[in-house]
């Protein structure tokens, strides 16, 4: 038996070692005189980034190995979890913000390939010359689609971008929405408003002693309510994305019979169109159209479009006040650049642009707390779109003001802003976060 093994062993070294010699060997040259596009596209194919990051990847021979083979599943399982790249690269003009810090983070970190991989193939890992193409690439798309022109000049580059001052509304429709979000009669029994989940006090979200969102008659939903404020800049509503801007979201809660009752959009206009003076202002600021859903969520989503938080600390140190934060939260925005987290939480909000896998490296559901029954919130995504793709996907909810809008994640399960980030590290990282690298972390995130 012994013999046996070794001759297998022995099979397997020869047959791994004869296809790294067979990669390094057959390593590309970057195409001359192609495009930046086409050079990066190059680059992530010689060094094998297709291999594993594609929703069927082709495998090697060896993949059917033993040793190998189980390794092999369940690295490309990460992989297929993290991001489909060749979806996400079919055409680099219209590249997402995510990909593009996913990339960033992967070549200038040089987190891939992982170890194990480059192990069997040799000619696989990013050179300077490579790392220098990527790196201009990204700067040049981030500058052109992605920066908001806020950012200093030693900042340009950076994931996150500073908020905007403010976005253009019409004040009067403001002014409306403002009244609207905060009127019970929109509920069934007059006894709940927007203003009920979202508190504005209270970081947009709803009472955090409670893990969900409480609606009408005492009921608790599925999820937590995510916040209002910055809500704005989300690519899509609500946790799974079944509302495509403020206005769709705003429709929802209202016809939710756990929100807001069991009732039409119908029945709620009639019931505000016993307001005649309600009646008249939705006349003359929506001429022809009147009091309706439309104009109804409309004027609400003006509203929550003023909700945003600009000039926070970080976003001053952004714009080059240099003593805006202190050392030990630029250590921590050192530590979150490092760790990979800047690849989700991207953007003016540092989130919110994406809909990501929860529980790469370890399943989430089967480990959280045994209290929280499975519901159909939990598909996540899937729940939106029915693609069995999507089950467990859920938007990246954004940064800004976290310190703000316990208790965490989309169940609410996670009470503290520290257990957050070491479930994230567990789940989505597969590594643990030292204490000090924990500490530092927060500090930066206060700062947003």
């Amino acid at each position: 038996m012994k013999k046996f093994l070794l001759i297998i062993l022995g099979i397997i070294v020869v047959a791994i070692a004869g296809y790294a010699i067979y990669g390094f060997g057959c390593r590309k040259s970057i195409p001359v005189g192609a495009t930046a596009d086409e050079q990066v596209l190059a680059i992530l194919e010689q060094n094998d980034c297709y291999a594993c990051h594609v929703a069927e990847p082709d495998l090697s021979f060896y993949a059917s190995l033993p040793i190998v083979r189980g390794m092999m599943a369940e690295h490309v399982l990460h992989a297929q979890c993290f991001l489909d790249l060749k979806a996400a690269t079919a055409d680099l003009s219209e590249i997402d913000e995510v990909t593009l810090a996913k990339i960033e983070h992967a070549v200038l970190e040089e987190t891939m390939p992982i170890a194990p991989y480059k192990a069997l193939h040799w000619g696989t890992g990013f050179n300077d010359k490579e790392e220098g193409i990527i790196a201009a690439w990204i700067m040049n798309v981030r500058a052109q689609r992605f920066a908001t022109g806020m950012n200093c000049g030693k900042c340009a580059n950076e994931p996150i971008q500073a908020l905007p001052d403010g976005i253009e509304v019409d004040s009067a429709k403001v002014d409306l929405g403002r009244r609207l979000y905060d009127d019970k009669r929109i509920s069934l029994d007059s006894t709940v408003s927007c203003a009920t989940c979202h508190i504005l006090d209270k970081g947009g979200v709803s009472d955090p002693s409670h893990r969900t969102s409480e609606g009408i008659n005492g009921q608790f939903g599925g999820v937590n309510a995510p916040t209002v404020y910055n809500a704005y800049f989300n690519i899509q509503q609500f946790w799974n994305g079944r509302a495509a801007d403020l206005a769709a979201q705003a429709a929802g809660p209202p016809a939710n019979p756990v929100e807001m009752g069991d009732q039409t959009w119908e029945q709620i206009c009639a019931r505000l169109s016993q307001d005649a003076a309600l009646v008249a202002e939705f006349e003359q600021l929506y001429p022809g159209q009147g009091l309706t859903e439309a104009t109804v969520t409309n004027a609400i989503a003006e509203f929550e479009k003023t909700l945003i938080t600009p000039n926070g600390a970080f976003d001053r140190y952004l714009k080059g006040d240099e003593n805006a934060i202190s050392e030990m939260a630029e250590d921590g925005y050192e530590e979150f650049l490092e760790h990979g987290c800047a690849a989700c939480h991207v953007g003016v909000i540092a989130g919110g642009q994406s809909f990501e896998y929860l529980g790469i490296f370890e399943d989430y559901f089967a480990t959280r707390d045994a209290s929280i029954q499975y519901n159909a919130d939990d598909d996540g995504l899937k729940g939106f779109t029915g693609n069995e793709a999507d089950l467990h996907k859920f938007k990246v909810p954004g940064l800004r003001n976290v310190v703000l809008t316990a208790p965490y994640f989309h169940d609410g399960s996670i009470a503290t802003l520290e257990d957050a980030i070491r479930a994230m590290c567990r789940y989505q990282l597969g590594k643990p976060i030292q204490d000090e690298e924990l500490r530092e972390m927060v500090e930066f995130l206060k700062t947003l």
